[in-house]
């Protein structure tokens, strides 16, 4: 059984001292491949390096979230768009709206979210993307560039049914995190994956957060990694009727599409290191 990860936080400070066993501990639970999220010009070309480390492993986003909207200048805006012509970059993001903390203004965050959009445009990249409490300016301007974008997945849905809708009539893939596995806030995800798209559906870990409620035994400490995604992974093919090698094998093929990752090997790096 072969998963992929679509987003992992690894430059997260979290993983500094110890990357090297994440890495073995994901690969030996079948996690083949993990895409490194890019939140700020620093953290994306550190997920840049990540891939250098481990080029048939690890690849990178490259973006500005919205939390950093008001740091997306025009000299980051420059090294963004070098960063995103890097080998291992398969997207554009983490970007979008993010109106439930509003770590940035929002007309920032709106300008942002327009200017990533119009490299992955330039860039012929797909986009991984950001909403929160901001679904109606989230689908205004994804509608505006829709037709210029390669391909969009909704990163981390935790959203009701009429959102899942908007995003699959748009033509948007779906990434289910571990917040399907919260008994107190993510029981609806379990009706709503059963009508996305086998094709459009992929999962994530969200690491180091949203570790897995459903996780047993739980391990120490509260820091989710790409190992638990098989946790996801259960509760999603579950959710679904399906056992967990048709959710593995058609949530990895829909990941190495829309990413266009070359087929997966042994991290040998990872794994004697």
């Amino acid at each position: 059984m072969h998963l992929i990860d679509i987003g992992a936080n690894l430059t997260h400070e979290s993983f500094a001292n110890d990357l090297n066993d994440v890495l073995r501990r994901a690969q030996a639970a079948g996690v083949v491949q993990q895409v490194v999220t890019g939140t700020s010009v620093a953290s994306s070309a550190a997920a840049i390096a990540l891939h250098a480390a481990h080029p048939s492993g690890l690849f990178a986003t490259v973006g500005i979230h919205p939390h950093h909207a008001s740091d997306l200048n025009a000299d980051a805006l420059q090294h963004l768009t070098v960063l995103a012509g890097q080998p291992g970059v398969v997207a554009i993001g983490e970007c979008g709206l993010d109106y439930f903390r509003n770590l940035s203004p929002r007309d920032d965050q709106i300008a942002a979210f327009h200017v990533q959009l119009e490299l992955a445009e330039q860039l012929h990249l797909p986009v991984f993307l950001h909403q929160r409490d901001a679904h109606a300016d989230f689908m205004a301007v994804l509608k505006e560039h829709i037709g210029g974008l390669k391909a969009a997945v909704a990163h981390c849905f935790t959203g009701q049914s009429h959102e899942l809708d908007d995003y699959l009539n748009l033509g948007l893939s779906i990434g289910i995190t571990g917040w399907i596995c919260d008994e107190r806030r993510g029981e609806h995800l379990k009706s709503l994956v059963q009508v996305i798209p086998a094709e459009r559906l992929m999962i994530e870990t969200d690491s180091p957060y949203l570790l897995p409620r459903s996780l047993r035994p739980k391990p120490e400490g509260r820091r989710n990694e790409p190992a638990f995604l098989t946790e996801v992974a259960r509760v999603v093919a579950e959710a679904r009727g399906e056992s967990l090698q048709q959710l593995a094998a058609s949530s990895t093929a829909a990941a190495s599409n829309f990413f266009a990752l070359p087929a997966a090997q042994h991290d040998a790096q990872a794994l004697s290191a």
